[in-house]
């Protein structure tokens, strides 16, 4: 793990390969090990870059007065590109990350060259119905953390207001004890998980949507058509409202589709990264 330090903290990040660069951008209460089975199909011709954003896996807590609203970590994002001196990147993103990196490319394209969402949170869908006890959790001291006791256990974690519904496929593969325990075993974690659950509203996303409709860079919307969560109409409604952008479905898969079609994902974004165009094109 590599670490840089940030105005808002310090965020640490994989890091693998060489060539033109492509930033992964994860969800809430996992940690960029979402893309593991993803970057070692691309590393051979891409420069891959996975942080730990503070969603609520992360290690290393945010400083206290970090900003984590939805534009704050938009910022995040802006501000690791920046850091890493990067430019003209592949961004791509997926679940509650999707509906961040939309709000990055909305208010800070300058080092974007090209978007990549995979199902994600999107218009007024932000957090998804199904996922609202926990926001309301956080709205009452020690709820949520009552409610996260119960990740410490397997089956619990199958359920469908945990992972159970996001992973199809090789369940017992994916590190969800691991993306749990952060937030078990730290107060700070905590702390920061709170606050993001806090400030997500739908009004920051459908504002994004409304400013995404002069984003002028490629966009590709790889999407799962079996995800409950995000349906396919929301992609549908981004494709028509980004210019120009290519929706391509994906089968047999949930919503981490990371876990369950890597090598489609990776095919999808590898062929899209290497039709290049500079950024601000």
């Amino acid at each position: 793990m590599n670490e840089i330090k940030l105005p808002q903290g310090t965020i640490r990040y994989r890091e693998s390969g060489e060539g033109p660069p492509i930033v992964f951008v994860h969800g809430l209460l996992v940690d960029g090990r979402l893309w593991r089975k993803v970057t070692p199909l691309l590393e051979e011709r891409f420069r891959c870059i996975v942080p730990d954003l503070p969603l609520g896996s992360h290690v290393t807590p945010m400083k206290p007065d970090a900003d984590l609203s939805p534009p704050g970590l938009a910022r995040v994002i802006a501000e690791f590109m920046q850091a890493l001196e990067l430019q003209d990147v592949t961004l791509v993103a997926n679940d509650t990350g999707g509906a961040i990196s939309q709000i990055t490319a909305a208010n800070h394209p300058e080092r974007i060259g090209r978007l990549v969402l995979t199902n994600c949170d999107a218009f007024e869908n932000f957090v998804p119905p199904a996922f609202r006890p926990l926001q309301w959790a956080a709205k009452v001291p020690g709820m949520l953390t009552g409610m996260m006791e119960g990740m410490r256990f397997a089956p619990m974690r199958r359920l469908p207001i945990a992972f159970g519904w996001l992973i199809k496929k090789d369940f017992a593969g994916a590190p969800t004890r691991e993306w749990a325990d952060p937030y078990l075993s730290d107060r700070a974690i905590r702390r920061d998980t709170i606050k993001v659950l806090k400030g997500i509203d739908p009004h920051y996303t459908m504002e994004a949507a409304e400013k995404l409709r002069r984003f002028d860079r490629p966009t590709l919307l790889a999407w799962a058509v079996e995800d409950r969560f995000f349906k396919l109409s929301y992609a549908e409604r981004l494709a028509d409202t980004i210019q120009g952008a290519r929706l391509e479905r994906i089968e047999d898969s949930y919503t981490f589709v990371s876990e369950d079609q890597p090598v489609r994902l990776a095919e999808l974004i590898e062929a899209f990264a290497r039709e290049r165009t500079p950024a601000g094109a």
